[in-house]
């Protein structure tokens, strides 16, 4: 048990830095007198001492993480994180541990899904701290720690390399793995402020508009509001949802280096926004005519709005709504949740199998046929003119049959569980997706209340197997895993 003694202590300092966060929700709540500082207290102080104890009772202990470390480390955070971040909720809204530690996954996942009703009329800390989860762990609690933890002298390649999605994860931005974290962080600050001014600029009360800009930023889909963005009724919020929800679906590597060389090359090399965003168009366009056909809206300007609107929202995983979606043809709806499996590009705060990976899936289908056509041909599938590796191919297709396991997997529990076969179907996809609202039982205008406890636990199962992209949580629940 000693080799585990530096992830201990490890894990004790990211502890230690997640009570710091509690601390904001904290003092907000001291000065609006809320009515929910105790219960931020008693969080606050039992993750800082739980976090403290660990330590110091590893101090010692001290070497470089090596790769198994950095995917059990991954894999601790993840999972454990959230028990401390569900405790206010426990405490000041007295609701089930299971259904607390689903809303603090689905916040830390930046996913939306949620059990909670009357959001209305919650303390207004409670709110934040829910959409401030998004904020956190929509660019990676593990990123973030990359940026501190050399300060204790602790090392982070490993970790990063475990957490950054996508499948290309040797790119480096920078030489320094602790300076690619802060740059990174530091152009999601930058866009989080912008968001957050737009929205009060075009007509959110201040704190709404902060809480929202953690949602939109982190692509999470928590409210502060029952109704979401339809409570506003306001197409100016809309449209800033819009184009912040279209920027965090791009990987954040393509902002930094637009940043740092001040040019916008870099979003013209990028082989994953052509393809992000003429998906997103051509899924608007498409269902705004089928809706209309179906006469669901009366005009065609109505139409537009409302199909763009969650088109991007639900595509790139951001989950907020405004209006009833699950009152549209099937078909539409269906496609919606569909989008949210792959729209979004590598590297984002997006959920789902990333647009590389369905890239690189489809131009292997279009070599296999060429090759089917012609034997003898060479031809490798290309990305941006460069040739991708089989050992990545390979990757993303295994990727791909674990994906789709895991997806029927769960369902089928979900339906031996008692739960009728579209909304287990649909709550399963929202989750791994980190998409938020499923359909039917689950739909927008509904939550995840109707749950069994066993299916809450399954979702929030999801929800970590999405957010860890599945192999990082599989690998570590392997038996030859723990194998010396």
């Amino acid at each position: 048990m000693t080799r585990y003694y530096p992830l201990v202590r490890i894990f004790g300092a990211l502890l230690v830095g997640f009570s710091l966060c509690l601390v904001v929700p904290m003092l907000l709540s001291w000065y609006l007198q809320d009515g929910a500082h105790g219960a931020f207290d008693e969080a606050f102080a039992l993750t800082f001492a739980t976090g403290l104890g660990l330590y110091f009772a590893a101090r010692r202990e001290r070497r470089e993480l090596k790769v198994r470390d950095g995917f059990l480390l991954v894999v601790l955070v993840w999972t454990v994180l959230p028990v401390f971040a569900c405790l206010p909720l426990v405490i000041q809204l007295h609701i089930s541990f299971t259904d607390a530690y689903f809303e603090a996954v689905s916040g830390l996942t930046a996913t939306g899904s949620t059990v909670l009703s009357g959001i209305d009329h919650l303390p207004l800390s409670i709110n934040f701290w829910r959409t401030f989860m998004h904020w956190i762990g929509g660019m990676g609690v593990v990123v973030l720690a990359v940026a501190i933890l050399p300060l204790l002298g602790i090392g982070g390649r490993q970790m990063f390399k475990a957490e950054t999605p996508g499948p290309m994860k040797e790119s480096s931005l920078t030489p320094r793995i602790a300076e690619t974290a802060k740059g990174l962080w530091k152009v999601y600050f930058v866009f989080t402020v912008v968001c957050g001014l737009a929205y009060w600029h075009a007509g959110m009360e201040p704190w709404d508009a902060v809480m929202h800009a953690f949602s939109t930023m982190g692509l999470g889909g928590f409210s502060s509001r029952d109704a979401s963005l339809g409570h506003y009724g306001s197409l100016e919020i809309e449209l800033v949802a819009i184009f912040f929800a279209l920027v965090s679906g791009i990987n954040y590597a393509t902002h930094y280096m637009a940043f740092a060389g001040i040019s916008l090359q870099p979003y013209r090399r990028d082989p994953e926004a052509p393809y992000f965003l003429g998906v997103l168009a051509a899924s608007t366009l498409a269902l705004t005519a089928y809706l209309m056909y179906f006469d669901v809206f009366a005009d065609v300007g109505t139409a537009l709005r409302y199909v763009a609107f969650h088109v991007v929202s639900l595509s790139t995983s951001l989950g907020l709504t405004t209006t009833d979606y699950g009152q549209w043809p099937m078909f539409a709806q269906l496609w919606i949740l569909f989008l949210g499996s792959f729209a979004a590009c590598s590297g984002s705060t997006g959920g789902g199998i990333k647009m590389i990976r369905a890239m690189i899936l489809y131009k292997q289908v279009h070599r296999e046929l060429v090759r089917a056509m012609h034997p003898h041909a060479v031809y490798p599938a290309r990305i941006a003119a460069s040739p991708v590796g089989q050992n990545i191919v390979a990757a993303v297709m295994a990727f791909g049959f674990i994906y789709m396991v895991s997806i029927v997997s769960l369902t089928l529990l979900m339906s031996a569980s008692g739960m009728d076969i579209l909304t287990g179907f649909s709550a399963v996809v929202a989750c791994i997706n980190n998409t938020g609202p499923g359909l039917n039982l689950v739909g927008p205008s509904t939550t995840f209340a109707v749950l069994s406890d066993f299916q809450t636990w399954l979702c929030s199962f999801a929800m970590l197997l999405g957010r860890l992209e599945i192999f990082t949580l599989l690998v570590v629940i392997t038996p030859s895993f723990w194998r010396r």
